[in-house]
């Protein structure tokens, strides 16, 4: 049974560093120009910088009286009793708080996850419709999925991530018969073919068959996105020549192209979703999300 209302889409991975964020606010950004309702809800206790992002973003247009779209935003900070049944409770209740308050209202919710194991973790990978794991192109950094041998590039075993979303796929089939949609986006890829790059390549090709997640190619590494931070802009927003520090450069335009491609893999339907909205009422745009929660709370 698919959402009648709003699509779940977790950045997951138990690495820093992957571009889980960025990925994150340039998706709702994109999907807010295209006219949809976007929720988004940030689980990384420790770094947030999803809403670092936003909140740069809410600061610079204000100070600057700019009209750009926005996102509803929540920040769920990490409980710390000492008692981890209480915490993981009190935890679950904010994240269902969160989601009630919007998943009548919004088209997409999008969860930024930390990259570290959490009870929030676990719960958002359990109602994702669509997961997206950033990775960045290199034998190292896939043991997040699995362990590599980087001879061989063989499998010699299965990660504590995969893992956890393999549980996370089964209580959803479990829940109400349908299954999380699991990228993995390769990001920071090289401009030159390599002994590495073909070793990651025979690598995930083997893992997606055995697994069973998506490829796309993901985002290059550009000085962009590190301009773009502190005022909460991304590649989508209208930009003028005082911020850039000049005129948009290939490299901008390449970003917003890749993006476009990334959303286009992701497989979203939202031609379908438009016209949904355009055509039912406001009762029938309500998700089940909500019960979902009910269920694996």
């Amino acid at each position: 049974m698919q959402h009648s209302g709003a699509h779940v889409i977790v950045l997951g991975n138990e690495k820093g560093g992957s571009g889980k964020s960025t990925t994150a606010f340039h998706l709702a950004t994109y999907l807010l120009y295209e006219g949809f309702r976007v929720a988004t809800i940030d689980t990384d206790s420790r770094q947030h910088t999803l809403t670092a992002y936003i909140r740069n973003r809410r600061e610079w247009t204000r100070a600057h009286g700019l009209d750009m779209p926005h996102s509803t935003h929540f920040h769920l900070p990490r409980t710390r009793s000492d008692s981890l049944a209480e915490n993981n409770q009190v935890e679950f209740s904010m994240f269902r708080q969160a989601v009630a308050e919007v998943e009548a209202d919004v088209d997409f919710i999008i969860v930024d996850t930390p990259g570290f194991d959490t009870n929030l973790t676990r719960l958002a990978h359990s109602l994702a419709d669509t997961l997206v794991t950033p990775v960045n192109d290199s034998l190292i950094d896939l043991d997040v999925i699995a362990r590599i041998d980087h001879e061989t590039g063989e499998t010699v075993e299965l990660s504590h991530y995969t893992r956890l979303v393999q549980r996370a796929r089964k209580e959803r089939m479990a829940i109400d018969g349908s299954t999380i949609d699991w990228i993995v986006v390769r990001n920071r890829t090289a401009n030159l073919a390599s002994r590495n790059m073909r070793l990651v390549q025979a690598a995930l090709d083997n893992l997606s068959g055995r697994i069973g997640f998506r490829l796309a190619d993901g985002i290059a590494e550009r000085v962009i996105f590190r301009s773009l931070f502190p005022i909460g802009m991304t590649v989508f927003d209208p930009l003028d020549a005082d911020v850039l520090q000049g005129s948009a450069t290939m490299s901008h335009v390449s970003a917003r192209q890749e993006y476009r491609q990334l959303v286009d893999v992701l497989n979203l339907g939202l031609g379908e979703r438009q016209r949904k909205r355009a055509n039912l009422p406001f009762q029938a745009l309500q998700g089940e999300v909500g019960r979902l929660l009910n269920v694996v709370g």
